[in-house]
């Protein structure tokens, strides 16, 4: 078991026309080291999520993996209003970490869920180099999706901030361990608990989603690739068996009982699927 750590790490911004900061300017990812021995994993958390939410499998892994996982820009306790959320700028991240911590190479497996899971099929696709496999949790290139942004918007708007303390935003979450992990991203302030997100900029992080799919990257995969669904999750059975279609070392397992944050719903299923596709 490695000692966890916190590292800053500082990359350029390349304002995609200012769509969400306040223009170009470094960008500070935060980033928690696991320690460990072994293979490394790259953990990439979802949409206004942050890196606190990978602790418990990172602590099933560390006994046999370097673990890192960091804040994506815009979430966490990373650059709050960044210029650039284009897809391109969070794969542009995971080189940028990848290299900090001299993980981009053969042994690495990139581990992402949701956006965070498309941002590490991306890297896959553009960088090789960079990885060994993929674990893509409740992810994928369908699309578009038109509704997206107004529906992450409106999903934002719902939060009833701030929150007056952890346990009302552990039952607004849904409770047990992802409404933990949800709440454990909230930061005090005036009046109680407030995201550590602004809305402006979660709405443009998914714009590119809202119009196009990614199934041309998905064709330039060339890993291996375990694709975990919710139980109850988001991601549709059929994009994950058209996943497998044209992609065909891709092994599909679905976690019981789980929704769309399945490594907080059922962790430890989501160890043991990604325990036999490693070794």
């Amino acid at each position: 078991m490695g000692t966890t750590t916190t590292v800053t790490v500082t990359v350029p911004d390349e304002d995609a026309g200012g769509a969400a900061g306040t223009g170009p300017g470094p960008v500070r990812l935060f980033c928690t080291d696991h320690g460990g021995e072994g293979p490394p994993l790259l953990l990439l958390h979802g949409l206004a999520g942050h890196c606190g939410e990978w602790e418990a499998l990172a602590a099933r892994f560390a006994a046999t993996h370097r673990v890192v996982a960091f804040d994506a820009r815009g979430s966490g306790a990373s650059t709050r209003r960044p210029g650039d959320v284009t897809r391109a700028a969070h794969v542009r991240d995971v080189r940028a970490v990848a290299r900090r911590f001299g993980l981009a190479g053969e042994d690495t497996v990139l581990v992402g869920q949701s956006m965070g899971g498309l941002t590490a099929l991306l890297t896959a696709a553009a960088h090789p180099e960079v990885c060994r496999a993929l674990v893509l949790i409740e992810a994928g290139p369908a699309g578009p999706s038109p509704e997206l942004p107004d529906r992450i918007g409106r999903w934002l708007d719902s939060w009833p901030v701030p929150f007056p303390d952890a346990e009302a935003a552990q039952a607004f979450f849904g409770g047990g361990p992802a409404g933990r992990a949800w709440a454990a991203g909230l930061a005090p302030g005036p009046g109680g608990l407030h995201p550590r997100v602004d809305r402006d900029v979660m709405v443009a992080t998914v714009q590119e989603n809202a119009h196009r799919d990614y199934w041309d990257a998905w064709d330039r995969v060339r890993c291996p690739v375990l694709v975990l669904r919710g139980e109850r999750g988001a991601m549709k059975p059929e994009e994950a068996d058209r996943m497998r279609a044209r992609h065909p070392a891709t092994r599909i397992a679905v976690i019981p009982g789980a929704g769309h944050d399945a490594h907080l719903d059922n962790s430890a299923a989501v160890y043991g699927e990604m325990r036999t596709f490693l070794t």
